[in-house]
């Protein structure tokens, strides 16, 4: 089974396959060589995980809110 590349995951998609590398890695059951690979998958979908929450924070701050909170427009952030 080939691996889905990290760079083409949605957040949820990083998110799930980091669990369960860590998981795999919690165990103890892995060859020392697959450990080290899983580690490195790992960190490569923590760094995923973390562009994607960079990304949607940006969202969030461009949102412009009137005097009670309410979003009255946003620029356009579809680029992101």
């Amino acid at each position: 089974m080939s691996e889905k590349k990290i760079s083409d995951m949605s957040f949820e998609e990083a998110m799930s396959e980091l669990e369960n590398v860590v998981r795999q890695l919690e165990s103890g059951d892995v060859p020392l060589e697959e450990s080290i690979r899983l580690y490195e998958r790992g960190a490569a979908l923590k760094a995923r995980c973390e562009e994607k929450l960079k990304e949607a924070e940006e969202k969030v701050r461009l949102i412009t809110l009137d005097g009670e909170g309410r979003p009255v427009g946003s620029r356009d952030v579809e680029g992101l």
